[in-house]
Order: C-alpha cells, then structure tokens, then sequence
C-alpha cells in the first residue's frame, strides 16, 4: 500500500480526533507536502462540514403509534401462523379420524335402533291396516349431479377405481377412502374436485336425513354411484 493511500485511509479517524498524537503529527505532515492527499482531505472536510449542518434527524410525531400498529400487526400474524399450523394439523390428522368414528358410531345406532325395531314388529301383532308404500326404515346417500367434470378419465374398465364415500346430511361429501384401484396424484386431484362440487341425495333413517356412506366406481368415463 502506498503512503498516500495509508494516509487517506486514516481521514475519517484524524478527522473525528481518534488517532493518536503522533499519528496526527504524520498526517499533518504528509498533508503539506502532498498536493493530491491534501485536495482528498478538503473533500473530506466539506462532507463533514454539510452533514453536520443537516443536523438530528426528527422524530415522526407518528412514530410511536406506527410501532404499536406494526407490533400488534406481527403478533396478530404470529397468532394466525399458529392457528393455521393447528388448523392443517387438525384437518390432516384429527377431523377424519372423528369423522369416520362418528360415521360408525352413527352406522351403530342405525343398526341398534333397526334390530329393535324389527323385534318389536316381530314380538307383537301387526295390526291390520291399508299400507299403499312399505316404510322405508334407511336408504343409502345417491348421487345426484357433479357440477365439476375431470379432464382426464378416472380409472378403467381393467382397472376401475372404487371409494367409500362418507356424505352428511345435507349431502355434502366430508371423506371418502381409495378401496381398489391405482390412484396418483393427478387422479386423487381429479376424484377429490369431482367430490366437492358433488350433490347427494342423503341417506336416511326413519325418514330423516342422517350422515352415511355409499360407494362409488369409476371405469374410465362412467361414474357408478
């Protein structure tokens, strides 16, 4: 390094007074005997002297409020982050576990309630009345329409695709599960969009509408349901 640039890289310090005496008394003499050092450390006087005429930078009157905004902002999406993380792990762990235990405690109060009923007809005389219509004690959820339809076919006739498909009440799908066929990520993508913009005719039990199950085969275009 030349003498010229270890004395230039020493301006900012000499010019705050951090270098000591000696130090200072080097500067100086190099400063009277070198045109261009001496021209550098005018500039550097001049910037010096500007920046401490801007003097303090103010405060914005505002400054309190925007960090108490931007504070309760981050904490509030801290809050949502957890929610979320909460939220997915219920939706992918937890709710189809429950989902499918109330679909089978409800599947075992139908059957309890159907045992009871048929010992009671059986245990007493039916009396003797016009019947039009058998009462139907429980029907199984149908398809009515899908308002999406795939791009690509779902399955085929070597290789269909059957699923258990839970719908509640208002025939609305809330699970299903694979039982045969080669499903990938495509398929899934396709069988999960056909579901959710799907309508049923829910099941029913004594005449009133009831979560169920129904199953569902796809063999290339047709849909059985």
């Amino acid at each position: 390094m030349s003498a010229c640039s270890h004395i230039q890289h020493q301006f900012s310090r000499y010019l705050d007074g951090d270098v000591p005496g000696t130090r200072m008394l080097e500067i100086s003499k190099h400063l009277d005997r070198c045109a261009d050092c001496t021209t550098e450390f005018a500039a550097w006087q001049k910037s010096q002297t500007l920046v401490s005429n801007l003097g303090p930078t103010k405060i914005p009157e505002d400054l309190a409020l925007r960090l108490r905004v931007a504070i309760s902002q981050e904490s509030r999406n801290t809050t949502r982050e957890r929610f979320g993380r909460f939220q997915s792990r219920w939706e992918n762990t937890f709710q189809p576990f429950l989902l499918r235990a109330a679909a089978g405690f409800a599947s075992a109060i139908l059957l309890v309630g159907t045992a009871a009923m048929l010992v009671g007809r059986f245990a007493s005389p039916e009396p003797v009345e016009a019947r039009d219509q058998p009462l139907e004690v429980s029907t199984a959820p149908r398809l009515l329409y899908s308002s999406f339809q795939p791009a690509d076919a779902i399955g085929d006739h070597n290789n269909p695709v059957v699923l258990q498909v839970f719908v509640d009440g208002h025939g609305r799908v809330y699970d299903y599960k694979v039982l045969s066929g080669q499903v990938d990520t495509k398929t899934r993508y396709s069988i999960e969009n056909l579901l959710l913009f799907s309508v049923f005719t829910p099941a029913h039990s004594l005449d009133q509408p009831v979560r169920g199950t129904t199953l569902m085969s796809f063999s290339g275009i047709s849909v059985n349901g």
